[in-house]
């Protein structure tokens, strides 16, 4: 008993370990920078001191895997990923992955090293995993469905011209990240740009985490969480948590339903009208600038993205004809043409966690090349949409 006490003294000693309780449960919370070296050997250190029933990481199944896994790439479909409207999700997914590794290579350590450490040291100890966090899909779902289009283009252009950035981050400044009142900061200003994503990326899952923490099961728990969720954690220790709330993904806004019915219906209504009321040649007109600024616009996004030239073809066909179509998105096409064309190799799945370490890298691999042809012709698509209309309406002139 004696040693125990002791091994809990100098682990609550720790400045970023925190003790708490629930019910009979004795729970050790540790903070940690996702990309920090002395994150990870805390962790160990504390694992190996508390020898817990149980460790929770700030994991869900699928980030589970993709750290523990490393041949997960080579087997996803990726037809599958396309017709199940998924692409977007998980270049987002990706492009997220390569943010962190991009911080963790400049300091030798791979990102999300502390969970795998702690893992690792579970496994050792015989403790039980818990998978404590939100699944992805859901916190990325629920981020895009509760944005607002402005807080959307800001948060692209915000990830279009950060890159530079991390030549001036320095590794004394990722171990500041654990301190209270820097998070404290850092939070605010995330709250003040980003409300929706500071809701959904933090506030949520601070109580996702703090129900799961606490109903894991064991009487002695180590749970190991980013330093940002720590204050959350313990702000909703306490309070009771709606699981459904939480997991719920939110309808589609009145906005985006009435641009995926309501306006190709009004192109449609339009062109129409423009023959009937302005003649032949005013429809003709009208067609015309339809096609061309939706062929144009897709077929160069699909070409930005290094398709194929049969995708970029398959881009410029497939753009006016579906951007009248609500239930099929030119990225698709593309997308599904590039697959089958470029033809990914175990190659491409082996290399793709080195790929992603740069931006060259996502046009050079074969996997993230056909998501960004999805990404890009859809954004040209829709842009040649808008486009579109103002030339149309050039007709009844």
């Amino acid at each position: 008993m004696r040693d125990r006490n002791v091994q809990r003294t100098s682990v609550t000693k720790s400045a970023h370990t925190y003790p708490l309780t629930f019910e009979d449960k004795e729970i050790t919370l540790i903070g940690t920078a996702h990309v920090s070296r002395e994150s990870a050997d805390l962790v160990g250190r504390v694992i190996e001191e508390e020898k817990p029933d149980t460790v929770c990481v700030e994991l869900c199944p699928s980030r589970y895997q993709a750290i523990t896994q490393k041949d997960r790439w080579q087997n996803t479909d990726l037809v599958k990923v396309i017709r199940g409207k998924k692409a977007f999700l998980l270049l987002s997914n990706l492009m997220l992955a390569y943010f962190q590794k991009k911080i963790g290579q400049k300091f030798g350590i791979k990102p999300g090293e502390e969970m795998l450490r702690a893992i690792q040291v579970a496994e050792a100890t015989g403790a039980q995993i818990h998978l404590a966090d939100r699944d992805i899909r859901t916190t990325l779902s629920r981020t895009w469905r509760l944005m607002g289009l402005w807080t959307r283009i800001k948060l692209l252009a915000q990830f279009l011209t950060s890159p530079g950035a991390w030549d001036d981050i320095k590794e004394e400044d990722i171990e500041k990240m654990k301190e209270m009142d820097v998070l404290e900061t850092v939070l605010s200003e995330i709250g003040k740009a980003f409300p929706e994503i500071r809701r959904v990326l933090i506030d949520e899952r601070d109580q996702y985490l703090a129900h799961e923490i606490r109903t894991a099961p064991g009487k002695k728990i180590v749970a190991v969480v980013g330093a940002g969720h720590v204050p959350g954690v313990q702000r909703y220790w306490d309070m009771p948590v709606d699981m459904d709330m939480l997991t719920q993904i939110p309808p589609k806004s009145t906005l985006f339903r009435f641009l995926k019915w309501g306006l190709p219906t009004l192109i449609v209504g339009l062109i129409i009208f423009g023959f009937f009321t302005a003649g032949m040649a005013a429809g003709t007109h009208m067609i015309k600038w339809w096609v061309l600024a939706n062929a144009i616009l897709a077929g160069l996004g699909a070409a930005i993205a290094l398709g194929h030239p049969l995708t970029v073809l398959s881009a410029i066909i497939a753009s006016p004809l579906t951007s009248l179509n609500p239930m099929i998105a030119a990225g698709w096409v593309s997308g599904l043409v590039e697959a089958l064309v470029g033809k990914p190799k175990v190659r491409d799945f082996e290399s793709l966690s080195e790929d992603i370490s740069s931006l060259k890298g996502f046009w050079k691999n074969k996997i993230t090349r056909i998501l960004l042809v999805v990404a890009f012709t859809n954004v040209g698509s829709a842009l040649g949409t808008f486009v579109a209309i103002p030339l149309i309406l050039q007709a009844f002139a």
